[in-house]
């Protein structure tokens, strides 16, 4: 029953194969939203850390206005992403 065998080898090699690209599909999906997570985050802290420059005098009004502005913008923008995503 050489046929039979073959069929099994074959049958066990495509599981294998769709296992594996399953699994790689699985980790770029949770790399991807584990860094989308980060750029929140460090939009958050460097918002943080624009304020805290800020206070102590190291950013103009104008300088600190433009720098929240485009934080603001782009954290909206991704908000609005993931919502039409979900």
């Amino acid at each position: 029953m050489p046929g039979v065998h073959e069929g099994l080898i074959q049958a066990a090699g495509l599981f294998a194969a769709i296992f594996t690209l399953t699994a790689i599909v699985i980790a770029v999906a949770r790399r991807y939203r584990g860094r989308a997570v980060h750029d929140q985050l460090d939009r958050h802290r460097l918002l943080s850390n624009f304020r805290d420059l800020y206070d102590r005098g190291g950013l103009s009004d104008e300088e600190f206005r433009t720098i929240k502005s485009k934080l603001a913008t782009e954290l909206k923008a991704e908000l609005k992403d993931n919502s039409g995503a979900g």
